[in-house]
């Protein structure tokens, strides 16, 4: 019975000793805290107007269209109907539906600029407004432009979320929602 006690021992000292660690650690010799930083001297900041982008040649970029092109059959005499309302950028954003001399499509209108206006588009139109890629607010009318830039169609708010005009060849135009 003895040689029973002297076997679970040796065997139990066995176990134990595998447990232990035998292997050293590559970072054992480096400190537990990283040593502070020394301070460095920073130069005084200075204030100025910095240059135009790409230097003062400009000549790399070409001249900004005119905004206010009036497009004479959009708008008769140049001014807003009697019963033309006030007209707010922000409360144009958004999906329109669009009756053009008497088929009808969507537009889209967002604020994200794009050269002299926003950025707008139509699905499912015909005729000019296929073309449509910006729009602005000028005075009370809403003018569409092409993606060149030119006016396809101005309307005007003739009432709550209801706009009328013309396109640039004289078409009848309303957007509604």
């Amino acid at each position: 019975m003895q040689f029973k006690y002297v076997v679970t021992g040796l065997l139990l000292a066995t176990a134990l000793a595998g447990c232990q660690r035998t292997s050293s650690s590559p970072y054992s010799d480096l400190p537990a805290q990283p040593a502070p930083l020394q301070a460095q001297p920073v130069p005084s900041v200075q204030g100025g107007q910095l240059p135009p982008p790409g230097g003062a040649d400009q000549s790399q970029f070409p001249t900004a269209p005119a905004n206010n092109t009036v497009v004479a059959s959009a708008n008769p005499g140049g001014s807003a109907p009697g019963n033309a309302m006030d007209v707010k950028k922000e409360a144009l954003v958004g999906n329109w539906r669009v009756s053009n001399g008497g088929a009808s499509c969507d537009m889209f209108l967002t604020l994200t600029n794009l050269g002299g206006g926003s950025r707008g588009g139509t699905r499912g139109c015909v005729g000019e407004l296929t073309a449509m890629g910006s729009w602005e607010v000028s005075g009370k009318a809403v003018q569409f432009k092409s993606r060149a830039g030119d006016v396809i169609g101005s309307v005007y708010k003739s009432a709550d979320n209801r706009y009328d005009g013309t396109t640039a060849s004289g078409q009848p135009l309303s957007l509604s929602r």
